[in-house]
């Protein structure tokens, strides 16, 4: 045993040593092979706790999804039923509206189709107007053709002229206020006298107007017949406010202008545009010229003269019963004071009763506390009925 089996550099290793270290080698491989085994039984308990615990949660979660379900399951129930519930409600719903849709869309029609007969028969109406105004357009172009021809003759253009000058007048002052064709002292005759009030003087009027001279003169062409054309107007026009001027302005009995009635806006247009000095040389003359429009103007305001004329004539009646309502309200006042005097001394003599009366029921209130024998008291009765009175009438 103590034999020497091999050297290890200096040392040496003999059979005893040698079992020995194996012995000891062997027994530190049993340990580590022990532990290496404990080790693996201990993980494989490990695992089997781990898959234990993991197959019980498995479980958990496998019930948990199987209760999860059939909740959705109800849930999806509930979901359908309600769905079902909203689906007819909505179906529902959706018939009325289409319903309603239907049936505003059937009065949007009708009235669409009353709206367009409506509007289809006032075009008709329209039709008809303008068929109406076509006629009248047509009976206005013959007018204005006998126009012509009336204002291309000198007694017809006088009457024309005549007559729209005495339709304005007749529409704007009262009967009493113009005279038409009167005769002056100097035997002429005006085509219209307007009186104005208060004032003796009447106001003359002229309707006729030399209308040859612009004719010629619109008609004219090239600068010497314009100018021929106006010069005859200039002629015939002073020469018509001359004779204006010497025959109707008659100091006293007459105002001191007249009034040259010209019968169309675009003649005094002309006149005043191109003929300014002849309108000058008028009103020297104390000659107005006035067209359609400025004739109506003066009307007016000699319309209101006349009006406020009429108006001083009433007020004067007017003051006078003015004054005799006042002389009515003041015998009136006198009248109401004297009865309010008699109220008065009414209501005195009724106070004067009313202080007697109680007066008298005091004293009988008074002789009611006083004590009186039997007798007396049947005395004093018998005398109140004798004399047709009792104690709850004096009282």
């Amino acid at each position: 045993m103590n034999d020497v089996v091999l050297l290890l550099g200096s040392y040496p290793l003999t059979w005893g040593r040698l079992v020995i270290g194996m012995a000891a080698s062997s027994l530190f491989l049993l340990t580590i092979v022990t532990l290496l085994l404990m080790r693996t039984r201990r993980e494989r308990a490990f695992e089997a706790a781990v898959s234990a615990e993991r197959a019980r949660e498995m479980d958990d979660k496998v019930a948990e999804l199987t209760r999860i379900q059939a909740e959705m399951t109800g849930r999806m129930q509930t979901i359908a039923e309600v769905f079902g519930t909203r689906q007819s409600d909505f179906v529902r719903l959706i018939s009325e509206r289409i319903d309603g849709l239907q049936h505003r869309v059937g009065q949007g029609l009708e009235a669409t189709t009353r709206h367009q007969t409506e509007n289809l028969s006032r075009l008709h109406e329209r039709l008809a107007v303008i068929d109406a105004a076509q006629k009248n357009l047509k009976d206005l172009t013959g007018e204005i053709v006998g126009l012509k021809d009336v204002l291309s003759n000198k007694q017809s253009r006088g009457a024309y002229g005549q007559g729209r000058m005495e339709a304005i007048i007749r529409d704007g002052l009262p009967s009493g206020a113009f005279e038409f064709q009167p005769t002056l002292s100097n035997r002429m005759r005006p085509d219209c006298l307007v009186r104005l009030p208060g004032d003796e003087r009447g106001l003359v009027v002229d309707a006729k107007f030399p209308l040859e001279g612009f004719t010629q003169f619109r008609e004219a062409k090239g600068e010497e017949a314009r100018s021929r054309a106006a010069a005859k107007v200039r002629s015939d026009m002073l020469v018509h406010v001359k004779d204006i001027a010497e025959k109707y302005l008659i100091p006293g009995e007459t105002q001191d202008i007249a009034m040259m009635f010209v019968p169309a806006e675009s003649i005094y247009a002309d006149l005043s545009e191109h003929f300014d000095d002849v309108v000058q040389k008028a009103h020297r003359a104390r000659v107005v010229i006035v067209s359609p429009s400025l004739l109506a103007l003066a009307i007016q305001v000699m319309q209101a003269l006349v009006r406020d004329a009429r108006i001083r004539e009433e007020a004067h009646i007017i003051q006078v019963e003015v004054q005799k309502l006042l002389e009515d309200v003041e015998r009136l006042d006198g009248r109401v004071a004297k009865l309010d005097a008699h109220f008065r001394q009414a209501q005195d003599d009724v106070a004067q009763i009313r202080i007697s009366t109680d007066k008298i029921v005091k004293r009988g209130q008074k002789i009611e506390t006083l004590e009186f024998d039997e007798g007396e008291a049947g005395a004093r009765a018998e005398l109140l009925r004798l004399q047709g009175r009792s104690l709850r009438a004096v009282e």
